[in-house]
């Protein structure tokens, strides 16, 4: 006979835990959500929570939050019209699992156009919705409209939706490919074959840039040198050989000697200020090095928003945007 040893599987590291999301009230298309974490009956009093909606057999993250001390986190989403399967995920943090929450159904009559999500971050985070960079780093995630049921049937023709982002530190940028998204009334070519328009809902990829500090000073357009300017001497040799003669007659005119040596202080004094202005300043010490993008956690707003010429139908979203 022969032994065969088989290895003992492992464990996952840290205490298990429990989602729960509790959904309030619906509010025309915006449905608040209450999510509890918990770890053997305990609050987890960190980390953060995704909500999650299925679309098409693939969950789509509407939104995200941090737990509070109590364990729970609040948060509101806006859902297109029709029926919705929404789940609340923790993301695995030190000492404690992932867990997802079991799914919530919540049905929208309410015409709300189309809602957005956000997914797909690269570099991808342990934390739910949350994109980490450091300065000069870019990263992308992926942006989905998800138009209603009853919104695509009302089309006549192609709606744009144009994407943006609002909430960046200084020292970033946003842009998206592409940055206006169509919603068909028919069927994309895309789509299998007898699927509905809103089965294959457009995406986006939106990149943000941070830029790191700049280690070299930029150099002046041009050099300082000793080059004269013919339009400052076209003023200044007038002056100053009018303020000769006046030195001159000042000898039979003691008005004239007191007159001439205001003069000569203002003219000092003129040309002594232009020692300060920028554009020496500029020539002699060059421009400043370029800051780096501040580090810091920024709540990032990506908006989806389109017109029809008289009214404009906008949604959103947020994600976690961590520049170290």
């Amino acid at each position: 006979m022969i032994a065969l040893a088989v290895p003992a599987l492992a464990s996952p590291v840290g205490t298990s835990t429990t989602t729960t999301l509790t959904a309030g009230t619906l509010s025309g298309c915006v449905q608040p959500l209450t999510v509890n974490v918990t770890a053997g009956g305990t609050p987890v009093t960190s980390g953060t929570v995704a909500i999650n909606d299925q679309f098409n057999g693939n969950p789509v993250q509407l939104a995200s939050a941090t737990l509070n001390s109590s364990g729970s986190a609040s948060v509101s989403v806006d859902l297109a019209a029709g029926s919705h399967s929404l789940t609340a995920y923790f993301a695995a943090i030190s000492g404690y699992q992932a867990s997802t929450s079991s799914a919530v159904l919540v049905t929208v009559a309410t015409e709300c156009e189309f809602s957005i999500g956000v997914s797909n971050f690269s570099p991808a985070s342990s934390a739910a919705n949350t994109l980490t960079l450091t300065a000069g780093q870019s990263g992308s995630f992926t942006t989905t409209v998800v138009p209603s049921v009853e919104f695509t049937s009302s089309l006549t023709a192609p709606m744009f939706v144009t994407l943006s982002c609002s909430g960046l530190p200084d020292g970033a940028a946003c842009s998206a490919t592409p940055e206006n998204v169509e919603i068909l009334s028919t069927t994309p070519e895309s789509c299998p074959s007898g699927s509905p328009a809103y089965a294959c809902p457009p995406t986006s990829t939106i990149v943000i840039q941070t830029y790191a500090a700049s280690s070299v000073k930029a150099a002046p357009l041009s050099p300082p040198g000793n080059r004269s300017n013919p339009i400052a001497w076209a003023f200044l040799l007038p002056g100053a050989l009018g303020l000769g003669g006046l030195a001159f007659g000042a000898r039979r005119h003691r008005w004239l000697s007191r007159l001439s040596l205001v003069a000569l202080v203002g003219l000092v004094t003129l040309l002594g200020t232009t020692a300060c202005n920028p554009r020496y300043y500029y020539l002699n010490h060059g421009p400043p090095k370029n800051p780096a993008t501040p580090s810091g956690t920024y709540t990032v707003t990506v908006t989806a928003q389109s017109s029809n010429g008289v009214t404009a139908l906008e949604h959103t979203t947020t994600f976690t945007l961590i520049v170290n």
